[in-house]
């Protein structure tokens, strides 16, 4: 292309589909933490709108002619790199979620540190359980997955888009509610075995009552804890592969909910 005789139309193509594409890379748990400098996201970012730009074409009579117009459309394609990106995290929060209920159970609720993601105060075992739920991730090839499933976004949604809609708010707050399936998926197995052994340590009190349960009742928790803990890497490993595999279907279905009331 010809810097110095450049189409402005082709110009704000190109701007649209940066926006979309780094507000998605911007909010995914691989690169959302300070350890990754935000100069190599934007670089991420600007490599992946130079590789999707020709799917996101936008004609030169699309172009606004008032700068507020032009402000409008970049708007809209923030919007939708976000709620892209907000509905790709739901999964991720869910085990991180399940973790919180496990560290509950096995009697680490005091163990927390500041997340360097979020900045926010954790639980070890939910930081843990998000970590691997991150690795195992990209293990199977999830990036790239999620990059062919926001990739088919620009043909099903043009650039410019975006209409807020009673409609794709009650599918993202439903969407927000397999937060806590996942989370009781991931946490089944170990709050299971906690929970006969809170049964088994019951019934013993109740036998006899001079033993001292709680001496030997939190070390025997945390230990059944730890030993069922390998079970959820099974258990998130089968989570992940069916959520990399519905990438395609879970956004065709948010931008159906964007669509529905565009003009």
């Amino acid at each position: 292309m010809n810097l110095f005789n450049a189409d402005p139309a082709a110009f704000l193509s190109f701007l649209l589909t940066l926006m979309r594409l780094s507000i998605v890379v911007f909010m995914l748990p691989v690169f959302n933490t300070d350890g990754l400098p935000n100069l190599w996201k934007f670089s991420i970012s600007l490599v992946l709108a130079l590789a999707f730009w020709p799917k996101a074409s936008l004609p030169g009579a699309a172009m606004p002619a008032h700068p507020f117009g032009i402000f409008t459309l970049i708007l809209g394609e923030m919007l939708i790199g976000f709620t892209l990106g907000l509905v790709t995290r739901f999964f991720f929060v869910g085990v991180q979620m399940g973790g919180e209920i496990l560290a509950f159970q096995m009697g680490f609720t005091m163990i927390t540190f500041a997340d360097p993601a979020t900045g926010n105060n954790t639980g070890l075992l939910a930081y843990f359980l998000h970590m691997v739920a991150i690795l195992i991730f990209l293990a199977m090839d999830g990036h790239l997955y999620l990059l062919r499933a926001v990739g088919a976004t620009f043909s099903a949604l043009p650039a410019g888009a975006f209409a807020m809609s009673d409609s794709l708010l009650l599918y993202v707050r439903e969407l927000s509610s397999t937060l806590f399936s996942y989370a009781i998926r991931v946490a089944a197995p170990v709050m299971v075995a906690l929970f006969f052994v809170e049964m088994i340590l019951a019934l013993m009190s109740r036998t006899a009552p001079q033993m001292q349960i709680i001496q030997f009742g939190f070390p025997l928790k945390i230990a059944v804890g730890f030993f069922f803990l390998g079970v959820l890497f099974v258990i998130i490993g089968q989570e992940t592969d069916n959520f990399i595999t519905g990438l395609d279907g879970l956004l065709t279905n948010t931008v159906h909910a964007i669509r529905i009331n565009w003009r």
